[in-house]
Order: structure tokens, then C-alpha cells, then sequence
């Protein structure tokens, strides 16, 4: 299986995992040139922009660490374009969360970040 199918896969196991916590899916995959935010949805009142990291095994670092600096700003980003191209607000209350996948483990970190403005 190629990387792209893998990312696929957990990235459905992520969004099972979510809707089981009361999270109701939105989008998935939003993708425009600059990026693109792997799960878009509401929770608690919400609109959450999420970031779904696996990795097999530690080796290489925790999943939840990958998401570094230059991945947030590049979330913020496609969220701020998101926020216009379905004409919200760009004052409307989000949050950035992260779920890591290492081996069959799922972490969800809300408030994983805060918004990076540009």
C-alpha cells in the first residue's frame, strides 16, 4: 500500500474515532495550492480544522510532534481560505486539534495549536 492509501486509511479511522466523541464531519480532504486540512467539522459549538498524523512506531517521533511550526501556518492558512469560501466569518470561533495514530493507539489533541495570523 502507498502512503497516500495509508494516510487515507487512518485518516477514516480517525473521523470513526471522532464522530464516536460527538464530532459531526463537515468536509474531508479540503485541499486548495497552498495546503490542504485533513477533517472539518463541529464540535461543542465549534468549527474544528484537524490534522490527522500516523506513524507505525516512535522511531521517527511521536505522530502529535510532526505537526510542527511551518504545518501549522500551513493550516491556518487553508483555514482562513476556507472560512471565505463558505462565506463564515472570519471571526467565527474555531480551533486547530491534532489526532495521532501510532500503531492501533488514537490521541486527540484539542487545542492543539493556536491561530497563526499572517
Amino acid at each position: 500500500m502507498n502512503k497516500r492509501h495509508v494516510g487515507d486509511a487512518y485518516e477514516e479511522k480517525a473521523v470513526a474515532f471522532l464522530k464516536k466523541q460527538g464530532f459531526r464531519v463537515v468536509e474531508q480532504n479540503f485541499r486548495i495550492r497552498q495546503g490542504e486540512i485533513d477533517i472539518i467539522g463541529y464540535h461543542n459549538g465549534q468549527l474544528v480544522f484537524v490534522e490527522v498524523k500516523y506513524r507505525k512506531n516512535l522511531k521517527a517521533g511521536s505522530p502529535a510532534a510532526a505537526v510542527g511550526i511551518q504545518k501549522q501556518m500551513q493550516i491556518c492558512k487553508v483555514a482562513l481560505f476556507y472560512l471565505s469560501f463558505r462565506g463564515l466569518k472570519v471571526e467565527t470561533a474555531c480551533r486547530y486539534d491534532v489526532v495521532a495514530i501510532c500503531q492501533e493507539e488514537i490521541t486527540w489533541f484539542q487545542n492543539a495549536f493556536e491561530h497563526i495570523g499572517f
